[in-house]
């Protein structure tokens, strides 16, 4: 069995999270993705609208996705991609070259965001001033 895996915050669910998930589901037999937890946005500085458990719940009514797990931490990667045993990492292509240091543990790809949607623009056009909270 060929299981993929990647990670995100998954907020504000729109057609190019859809898009990502499809296609990374199509590389392998089992998709598992690693939503990034409360904390772990904190810690980034990054907000979200929906908290962790509302997140969950959403993306494990997604087809293309078999089990959500928490990520906690930047490092975790290396051990998930073992414990998981991951033959595939994917992530956006807007991460290129950023995580090529587990192709000694499991291809990587880096698969190519659908244009003109964004999170981060949905957001600002909600609360243009949220760009200025961002930051």
């Amino acid at each position: 069995m060929k299981t993929v895996i990647t990670y995100g915050t998954f907020d504000i669910l729109h057609r190019g999270h859809i898009n990502l998930l499809r296609r990374a589901r199509a590389l392998g037999d089992r998709l598992i993705v690693g939503l990034s937890s409360d904390e772990f946005n904190a810690g980034k500085h990054k907000s979200s609208l929906l908290n962790y458990e509302n997140r969950k719940v959403v993306l494990e009514s997604i087809r293309y996705v078999d089990y959500v797990f928490p990520e906690e931490n930047w490092e975790q990667k290396l051990t998930d991609i073992k414990d998981y045993e991951a033959s595939i990492f994917v992530m956006g292509d807007d991460w290129e070259g950023k995580f090529d240091f587990l192709k000694d543990l499991c291809e990587v790809v880096y698969l190519p965001r659908t244009a003109a949607i964004s999170t981060t623009e949905i957001k600002n056009s909600l609360n243009p001033e949220f760009d200025a909270i961002k930051n």
